[in-house]
């Protein structure tokens, strides 16, 4: 009995298991059959800061910065942590650069980038571009004697 058991159940799994795939794939597929995926960031914004966000808008977030420039911001947050906001002519956000020192704060490179770094010379790395958003996100982990971990979030034109 429980070998005839066991066969029933081997040959429903056989027969129903590529049926029951197809019923997923169709579920999971929320895109029309011939349209490309886009890509969605997992890293897009730095407490709240955004790209294409307005100078003032950055200032009311982050508040005032050690350092005012026309063209950007340069905030102390932290012993660890600094961040510099650039403007663009029309002074809304074109890139957010953090630096954490000693890598103390820093958000783990798969929530920031997915996936694991790159190894050069300099350190660890890995830069991913959103082309349908119009910019990048990459991650910085210099080596040597100081750690210096850099996320950047730029427009890429």
């Amino acid at each position: 009995m429980r070998l005839t058991n066991l066969f029933v159940g081997l040959i429903m799994t056989i027969v129903f298991a590529p049926l029951g795939s197809e019923v997923v794939g169709q579920k999971r597929s929320t895109i029309p059959t011939g349209t490309a995926a886009v890509q969605q960031p997992i890293y897009n914004e730095y407490r709240g800061v955004r790209i294409g966000m307005p100078a003032e808008e950055v200032r009311a977030k982050l508040g005032e910065p050690a350092s005012k420039a026309d063209d950007q911001d340069y905030y102390i947050i932290s012993e660890s942590e600094a961040a510099q906001i650039v403007y663009d002519a029309q002074l809304k956000t074109k890139a957010i650069s953090v630096d954490y020192m000693g890598g103390v704060g820093a958000p783990e490179p798969k929530t920031v980038v997915g996936g694991e770094l790159e190894v050069s010379q300099r350190g660890l790395y890995k830069l991913v571009r959103y082309e349908n958003l119009g910019y990048w996100v990459s991650y910085n982990r210099m080596a040597g004697p100081v750690v210096i971990v850099t996320i950047t979030i730029q427009k890429a034109r």
